[in-house]
């Protein structure tokens, strides 16, 4: 009940709230839509896809290698998973290595953003995807192992003796962290408008986020998936499309009432170059990392 208050019915009522203050906005004889530059919208597309991938591998290398440290244990580390030989009490614990990676990678970038850092529109994006990542892609799992033992985290929490009062709460500060980011970001993303007609009413803000973040990370997922085959469906379309759904819907939701954070500048690495790093990125996934890489 509280995942689909959080992440469904709370959303949905703040969109329809955003919905009817952008009709009032739209009745303004003043109010216009700014043109928009796609070269945006391409650049978060392969800037998301960038970020997934490489914090699904942050994720899976921190498995690994705290099992590589822990005596008894021998890892493989894939492009979509990682296996383990051998066998440790700690392994277990071990299981919650990834997660708190990724999470504690999503700090730092938040950090960062809040610093001022990437100053650039590609910087900026890149900022904002990997926040976005690192704590979409961890606070689901605290989430699904309070409830589900043989999830990564919730082995992690067996091996702690979480009670189930301890995971309830939690489960509970996880779901209470995603709206808070997926808000926070929000201004970010507005930060990245060159033109103040583009954030200038909750029906502009509504039209930058979808084009600049919404529309990006739903396309993104066609790219993701040939990353992580061959596996199961689950695991190759489902992941993606859980991670970019729990967040989006508040980012996109709330943009009518959020204000836009500090401004990005202009430039910045073109769409030919990213695309070329997402290039190299899935043939580093599919021809080094697919055969398996051993730490022993």
């Amino acid at each position: 009940m509280a995942v689909t208050l959080v992440l469904v019915v709370g959303p949905l009522l703040l969109g329809l709230a955003g919905l009817l203050s952008s009709r009032r906005a739209a009745a303004d004889p003043t109010s216009s839509a700014a043109p928009w530059d796609w070269s945006l919208t391409a650049k978060s597309v392969l800037l998301y896809t960038l970020s997934f991938n490489l914090t699904f591998f942050v994720q899976e290398f921190f498995l690994v290698l705290s099992k590589a440290l822990t005596p008894g244990l021998r890892a493989t580390l894939y492009h979509n998973n990682h296996r383990w030989e051998g066998g440790n009490p700690l392994a277990s614990l071990m299981q919650g290595t990834g997660a708190t990676a990724i999470f504690l990678a999503g700090i730092t970038c938040a950090f960062l953003l809040a610093r001022g850092a990437g100053r650039s529109i590609t910087s900026r994006l890149f900022l904002i995807w990997m926040t976005y990542n690192g704590f979409m892609q961890s606070l689901p799992q605290v989430i699904i192992g309070a409830v589900e033992p043989e999830n990564d985290v919730g082995m992690a929490m067996n091996y702690l003796h979480f009670g189930a009062a301890l995971k309830t709460a939690a489960a509970f500060i996880a779901l209470v962290l995603i709206p808070l980011v997926g808000l926070s970001l929000t201004g970010s993303f507005l930060g990245l408008a060159q033109d103040s007609a583009q954030t200038a009413s909750a029906r502009a803000r509504i039209r930058f986020v979808f084009l600049a973040a919404t529309l990006p990370a739903m396309t993104a997922i066609l790219l993701i998936i040939p990353f992580r085959v061959p596996r199961s469906w689950i695991e190759v379309a489902l992941v993606p499309v859980v991670v970019t759904g729990t967040g989006i819907s508040w980012l996109q939701f709330g943009a009518w009432r959020v204000s836009a954070t500090a401004k990005a500048r202009p430039g910045g690495i073109s769409e030919m170059y990213l695309l070329g790093a997402v290039l190299i990125l899935f043939l580093v996934f599919q021809l080094v990392l697919r055969p398996g890489i051993h730490f022993y």
